[in-house]
């Protein structure tokens, strides 16, 4: 049931479709128009020119491409309030009689579109005109559309607010790496690695222990939570058994680390792994490990090892890196009471970023339920009920 005054529509009865609006033009015909509007694609902005077809406030929803699937994660509209462009690839929608602009841009920021989605070949969708006006929409009158928007409008500041902070707690941080760690180790003593560790080979031990493997931006991770399955039995035979504070390079190439990354497991008390890491246990008579913990994350073996590669990458995306030569790779020893020092200052740092981390992601929670209240009528403002009685 819909609160009194609320309607049950579609896109096409309720919202100002405002396709003439658009203005393509090519990247090519760009470079020859710099100016201070934006540009806009269905996904954000492309650019920006010395001319402007459109001066009110719009949404835009994607009119073709991939994105349509990542309804979850991504947005699948944007809105914009001013002077701008918009491609031939997003659909322009302007406020009506009956539905803000905003309010489309909320009621389908994290919508699924694909039960009116056409296919355009192998990963590519299409939201027709037609099928645009199908979509359902629920509107509320005006002035409790422009109330509820303005509230998730101050989430929306809150959030940003939130987001800055993150950001430039982790700046912060990458300063300090770059001051503590990468810029100091030419004062310091030095080791191969093998020198200073012992490589780790422990085969699965047949207790229960959680299969991982290392992502490149977030290091140990669930195998069966990030692939949907369960290794067992046979499988595991070739794991290597992995304890909490020991390391594992993985030797594929991402973009994050172009030659592999090593991280440290310190989420899990124990951990199996794939076999083709090369797992290592530092020596903690010479050795803090938390120091060497973000010497690793800070891609400090970039140069070492890309100087290590030397036919490129295997079909299995793998880098032709021998454990022998990886264990012999050259890092900084600085004394003992050195190395606990700058663990001490880092791990203060990465503190700071989860604890913000877990803000950002609480807030977005927050919001996400917030409209999914907000814009079914389950919940409602009260100014704004005021104002329609």
């Amino acid at each position: 049931m819909l609160p009194d005054g609320w309607l049950r529509s579609t896109v096409g009865a309720v919202c100002a479709i405002r396709n003439n609006l658009r203005f393509p033009i090519s990247a090519e015909e760009r470079t020859g128009m710099p100016g201070p509007y934006p540009y806009f694609g269905p996904t954000g902005q492309l650019d920006s020119l010395n001319h402007y077809r459109i001066d009110e406030a719009f949404a835009l929803v994607g009119e073709d491409g991939d994105h349509f699937l990542k309804f979850r994660e991504r947005s699948m509209t944007l809105y914009f309030s001013g002077k701008a462009n918009v491609n031939n690839h997003a659909h322009v929608i302007g406020d009506s009689q009956k539905c803000l602009a905003k309010w489309f841009h909320y009621s389908f920021i994290h919508r699924d579109l694909t039960p009116v989605l056409s296919r355009q070949g192998v990963g590519r969708y299409k939201l027709t005109k037609a099928g645009l006006q199908e979509l359902e929409i629920v509107v509320p009158p005006r002035e409790e559309q422009l109330a509820i928007v303005q509230l998730l409008d101050t989430w929306g500041d809150a959030i940003t607010t939130a987001e800055k902070l993150l950001a430039n707690s982790r700046r912060q941080k990458a300063a300090l790496v770059q001051h503590l760690l990468l810029g100091q180790t030419t004062s310091w003593s030095s080791a191969r690695l093998v020198e200073i560790a012992h490589r780790i080979q422990r085969p699965a031990d047949g207790g229960v222990h959680p299969v991982l493997m290392i992502s490149s931006g977030s290091g140990f991770v669930r195998q069966d939570q990030k692939y949907s399955r369960f290794m067992a039995g046979k499988s595991l035979n070739d794991y290597v058994l992995l304890q909490r504070g020991e390391f594992a390079y993985n030797k594929g190439n991402s973009k994050l680390y172009e030659f592999g990354c090593v991280f440290q497991l310190d989420e899990y008390e124990t951990g199996l792994v794939p076999h083709v890491y090369v797992c290592f246990a530092m020596d903690d008579a010479l050795c803090h490990s938390p120091f060497f913990k973000y010497l690793f994350e800070a891609d400090y073996l970039h140069g070492q090892l890309g100087a290590l590669v030397n036919t490129g990458v295997r079909n299995n995306g793998l880098l032709n890196i021998r454990p022998t030569d990886f264990m012999n790779v050259m890092v900084p020893l600085p004394p003992m009471e050195r190395q606990k020092q700058i663990a001490e200052v880092l791990d203060a740092a990465s503190k700071e970023i989860d604890t913000l981390a877990q803000n950002v992601d609480a807030l977005r929670q927050e919001k996400r339920a917030l409209m999914q209240d907000l814009l079914t009528g389950k919940r409602r403002v009260k100014q704004a009920m005021t104002a329609s009685a």
